[in-house]
Order: C-alpha cells, then sequence, then structure tokens
C-alpha cells in the first residue's frame, strides 16, 4: 500500500490540519492512504476473504462514481489493474453501480449501513457506531458479518 503521510494537529475536537502560520502545537503525521478496513486488516480483526471484499466494493463504489461531489466531474474514473471487458466507460460505470447496489442487498439492512460507513465513506469504527447510536465494540462483530455476505456475493473464497 502506497503512503501518504501528512501533519495534522492534535486538538481537544479531534485532529486538524496543520495551518503554515499559525502557533504550533501537538502534531502527529498520519497516513491518509489507510483506510479504516485496512487498519483493522493489519491488526487481526478482519480476514483475507473479509478485506478483499471490503475492496471490492469499496472499488465498485469508487467507479460507479457514488461519492458526493460539489460541482460536475468531467474527469473519466481510472482505476489501476482493470479488465477491458469492451464495455464503453458509461456502461463500466452502470454495471459496477449494479454490483455495488446488489452487494448492499446481499449484506442486509441491518448489515449495510456500517458497511457503507467503514468501507465507502471511511469512518472510524468508533465513529461509525456512535453515529448509529449503537453500543461500543458492537461494529466490528456487525461489520464482520456483512463483509462475509459481501464476500459471498463476489463469490471470493
Amino acid at each position: 500500500m502506497r503512503r501518504m503521510l501528512a501533519e495534522r494537529e492534535l486538538t481537544n475536537e479531534g485532529v486538524r490540519r496543520v495551518n503554515s502560520g499559525a502557533r504550533r502545537t501537538r502534531t502527529a503525521t498520519v497516513n491518509l492512504a489507510e483506510s479504516p478496513l485496512t487498519w483493522l486488516h493489519a491488526r487481526g480483526k478482519l480476514t483475507d476473504r473479509q478485506f478483499d471484499a471490503g475492496e471490492r466494493l469499496r472499488a465498485d463504489w469508487e467507479r460507479a462514481q457514488l461519492a458526493p461531489s460539489v460541482t460536475m466531474r468531467w474527469e473519466a474514473v481510472r482505476v489501476k489493474g482493470g479488465v477491458d471487458t469492451g464495455l464503453t466507460p458509461g456502461e463500466r460505470q452502470i454495471a459496477a453501480k449494479q454490483r455495488f447496489d446488489e452487494a448492499i442487498v446481499q449484506a442486509g439492512a441491518g448489515l449495510s449501513d456500517i458497511l457503507w460507513r467503514v468501507v465507502c465513506a471511511g469512518e472510524a469504527l468508533p465513529t461509525a457506531e456512535k453515529a448509529l447510536a449503537w453500543p461500543a465494540r458492537s461494529g466490528k462483530l456487525v461489520l464482520s458479518i456483512a463483509l462475509d455476505r459481501v464476500a459471498d456475493f463476489y463469490r471470493i473464497r
């Protein structure tokens, strides 16, 4: 995994960007390329199969261009390692959206919330648990079940 290191200021409200002209306080170097899913996998909280399922789901989410945007995007989606299926870019985007929607349905109504928040939106588990008003440390179990179902959808062994 490539690393994108950035320096962030540690405050009582959380982590924020360091202003170049501001007085410096405590800072930390963070890897912006590391997702919560990668963090869980690196610490043995997710199996390889669950991690691969999450990465496939996130790749379909990115190919389908489902992320919110403020303005119109004119550039094409570029995903390295893609297989040329003979489809036009628009057809590939539609196919990715259909796969994403079907995978979310396969995960189930109660599980898709945490799945989307952690895998696609990049929220940390504690943040997602708090937003969903779940008990602390319950998200890991629910996320594992959701990723198992998504792995079944993608036929990952």
